[in-house]
């Protein structure tokens, strides 16, 4: 089964998966595992996010390639963004975290100081 069957046959319901095998490792591993958020996607969205990332996010180059308007790409892109969590890429440092570069000598005891505060 590939990825657009399953997208088909899940129809955008909650899935998880609880099995998963390494082919050239020989491994499974089994737990719950969530899917990746544009797993839950449509398959014409997943198309259509893959197509603007190709792209290299140029709404020209989508408007070409599927025959739509600015507004069009524009509002699709919205449709899909509304569906998708935006993911903390660069989380704020723990206390310990803080503690221990200030230990290191990495950063000043005002520095410190100043970071465990914004923690709050």
């Amino acid at each position: 089964m590939d990825w657009q069957e399953l997208t088909r046959l899940t129809q955008g319901q909650e899935v998880v998966v609880e099995r998963v095998r390494l082919v050239e490792q020989g491994i499974t591993i089994e737990g719950q595992f969530e899917l990746p958020q544009l797993a839950g996607l449509t398959v014409e969205e997943q198309v259509f996010v893959t197509a603007f990332v190709r792209c290299h996010g140029s709404i020209k180059e989508m408007e070409r390639i599927f025959g739509i308007s600015y507004p069009t790409v524009k509002a699709r892109l919205n449709r899909i963004a509304e569906q998708l969590e935006f993911v903390q890429t660069d989380p704020a440092p723990s206390r310990a975290e803080i503690i221990d570069r200030l230990r290191c000598g990495e950063i000043s005891a005002a520095q410190a100081a100043e970071e465990l505060e914004g923690l709050r």
